[in-house]
């Protein structure tokens, strides 16, 4: 599918959970929305800007109706999606802004902003349900475990915690030891029973629910630069268990095996641009990726064509090696000096120099020589 130009810099972006539509938030504060079909074309169905102030998150609830979007104007917006109109606001919803959103519930959202303080909604109130200020640096992204009923945020304060959504105290269920490294985004592998963090210096740290919270049991290490969105992949793929798409600040979006662990390839490249979200559309089974970065279009990328050959003989991996210079990381550039200050951001400095302080913690493995060899 061509590249959708949306006018502006992406920072966020949600599908519709049963049509082929995707809903952008962007710098200028504007939503817009796109439809899409199966032979690539799109177009446009809405364009709204309830703020004049950058949109930084948007989440759609589970039947597609409302869109709930935030931002750097720390209100929150409730958009019709049927009708592409503004339907509540809640302003002054938080004392800073705000940097990530997700529905949970039915009757229940979620909000975390650059201050680290998350904030439980019923949608049908203007106050929030429960506010948490355990964490003091900013909510970088959430996880909802739903069989536990339990939402996991991640934070640049080096940690993850989890709330019991059922509970009444304003205080988390468990929160991990300081990591010392910044936790940009989460998701879970092995049918939920293992999470999967990226960090700052561009390691997937593995958590194990079985064994706790409190800290991490694997270290992979391998990209280059920050990893600043996790999407698992279609269950209908036989290696969704254990595959992940990684989106990293070096500008490619790629696949990525784990146990054990193999790039399997580049599935969209951004060129100079970090990327900042991922997600698959239909709910997260559909055909369609959609990855976004610092540059002002939203990349849809056909899963077909990375994972079609998933089902053949195992003897067919040798081919991956003879792809290294597709898979050859391009020189991250710094990008939109005014992102950087809208995220407000605290980077740990150059990479480089940190490898060469950093020592092999505990729980760290080494990866295969192969893994990432071209990167």
């Amino acid at each position: 599918m061509p590249d959708i130009p949306v006018g502006s810099q992406i920072f966020d972006l949600a599908f519709h959970p049963t049509h082929t539509t995707v809903y952008t938030g962007l710098l200028n504060g504007s939503v817009k929305a796109f439809r899409y079909d199966e032979q690539g074309q799109h177009e446009q169905t809405f364009s709204i800007r309830p703020s004049k102030r950058s949109c930084r998150c948007v989440a759609i609830n589970e039947d597609g109706s409302h869109l709930f979007v935030a931002g750097k104007a720390k209100s929150i917006f409730t958009i019709d999606t049927a009708t592409g109109t503004v339907s509540d606001t809640r302003n002054d919803a938080h004392d800073s802004p705000i940097n990530r959103i997700k529905h949970l519930l039915p009757n229940m959202f979620c909000t975390g902003d650059d201050d680290g303080v998350i904030k439980l909604w019923d949608p049908r109130r203007s106050q929030e349900v429960r506010r948490y200020g355990h964490h003091f640096d900013f909510i970088s992204d959430f996880l909802w475990l739903g069989d536990k009923k339990q939402l996991v945020s991640t934070s640049a304060d080096g940690t993850l915690s989890v709330i019991d959504v059922r509970g009444k105290k304003s205080e988390p269920f468990a929160q991990s030891e300081d990591q010392e490294d910044e936790l940009l985004s989460i998701i879970t592998i092995r049918n939920g029973s293992k999470v999967v963090v990226g960090t700052q210096l561009g390691i997937l740290s593995i958590f194990n629910r079985s064994q706790g919270w409190g800290d991490c049991v694997d270290r992979i290490p391998g990209h280059p630069q920050s990893i600043d969105a996790l999407c698992a992949i279609p269950s209908s793929y036989p290696s969704s268990h254990s595959t992940i798409l990684t989106g990293s600040s070096d500008g490619l979006l790629r696949a990525v095996q784990l146990f054990p662990t193999k790039l399997l390839g580049v599935v969209a490249d951004h060129g100079s641009f970090p990327i900042e979200r991922i997600a698959v559309d239909q709910n997260g089974e559909g055909r369609w990726v959609g990855s976004v970065g610092h540059d002002d279009t939203l990349k849809m990328t056909d899963l077909r064509d990375v994972f079609e050959d998933e089902n053949d003989d195992d003897d067919d991996n040798a081919g991956y090696d003879d792809g290294d210079d597709a898979l050859s990381v391009i020189e991250a550039v710094s990008g939109d000096e005014s992102r950087d200050c809208e995220r407000k951001r605290k980077r740990k400095g150059n990479k480089d120099e940190l490898a060469g302080k950093k020592k092999k913690g505990r729980n760290e493995i080494d990866a295969e020589p192969s893994f990432f060899s071209g990167l």
